[in-house]
């Protein structure tokens, strides 16, 4: 389990772990993005949120640390909801990129309160969160500044 939560290890980077776990995403968004439909890409980013909820959870009580810093498996969610359904370009994943980032680390409420629940879904649902934020700011700057799309 330690690999999934960790996310094939890129958790143990020795500097800003979470950002590096939202980095990683990009080969697996990529991925989805050209196997097929937002089906296969929502059925994916579900077994994330299940298989990270449960790696998390297991990784937490197998460490004793609350949230340890090198499950990563929660950024990998919130990245995959902030740029789901998103028209993919390098804007797009740049600004999805940051944006997450920037609400994975202020999590404004209900994200900051719904890290407070029990293992694993604690650990995951606020980054979840972080990411709809994300994604919903992202469409309405595509909106406003790229209405084509």
């Amino acid at each position: 389990m330690k690999i999934v939560a960790s996310f094939f290890y890129v958790g143990y980077a020795p500097v800003i772990p979470g950002t590096f776990g939202s980095l990683a995403t990009f080969p697996l968004y990529f991925l989805l993005v050209y196997l097929g439909g937002w089906h296969i890409y929502l059925a994916a980013l579900a077994v994330v949120i299940a298989a990270g909820v449960l790696a998390a959870e297991k990784a937490e009580q197998q460490s004793r640390i609350i949230d340890p810093s090198f499950v990563v498996i929660d950024e990998v969610a919130g990245q995959l909801t902030t740029l789901f359904l998103i028209p993919v370009s390098w804007k797009t994943a740049l600004a999805g990129f940051l944006l997450f980032r920037i609400f994975d680390i202020v999590k404004p409420f209900p994200a900051g309160r719904a890290e407070r629940l029990h293992g694993g879904w604690g650990i995951m649902i606020d980054d979840v969160i972080a990411g709809i934020y994300g994604n919903l700011l992202l469409r309405l700057a595509i909106f406003m500044f790229y209405p084509s799309h």
